[in-house]
C-alpha cells in the first residue's frame, strides 16, 4: 500500500513500515492476552495506557527532533486512515486464528467438558 497507493519514497516507506509494525505488534497484546473475547475481557488500566502511549509516541515520532537521527520523515495524513484499517484488519485476523487454534488445541477441558475460555465478569 505504501508503494502502490502512496507512492512512498524510501524514507517514507521505512517510516510507514515502522509506525504500522509498532502499532500492530503493540495492539495485538489486547487479542493474545486472553483466551476469551478481548472485547469482554477488559485489560488493566496500566496495560491499556502504556500500550496506547507507545502507539501514540510511534505515530508522533516522525514530527519530533528525534526523527532525523532515526531516519524517519513525516507521513501524509491519509496514511493514518490506512493505518487504522490495516490495524483493525490485522487484529480481527489474529482473533480468528486465535479462536481456531484454541478450538483445535484445547477441544475439551479436563473431565471431558467442552473448553470454555475464562471471561471477566
Amino acid at each position: 500500500m505504501l508503494l502502490q497507493l502512496f507512492h512512498a519514497p524510501e524514507a517514507e516507506f521505512h517510516t510507514g513500515w515502522f509506525v504500522e509494525s509498532l502499532a500492530t505488534q503493540v495492539l495485538v497484546l489486547f487479542i493474545i492476552r486472553t483466551a476469551g473475547n478481548p472485547l469482554r475481557s477488559r485489560p488493566s488500566r496500566p496495560l491499556t495506557l502504556t500500550a496506547l502511549a507507545v502507539v501514540a509516541v510511534g505515530c508522533l515520532l516522525p514530527w519530533t527532533p528525534a526523527a532525523g537521527p532515526l531516519g524517519l520523515v513525516p507521513l501524509p495524513w491519509a496514511y493514518f486512515l490506512f493505518l487504522g484499517v490495516a490495524c483493525a484488519s490485522y487484529l480481527v485476523l489474529v482473533e480468528v486464528v486465535k479462536r481456531r487454534l484454541i478450538r483445535r488445541l484445547l477441544p475439551t477441558a479436563p473431565g471431558g467438558r467442552e473448553f470454555q475460555p475464562a471471561t471477566a465478569a
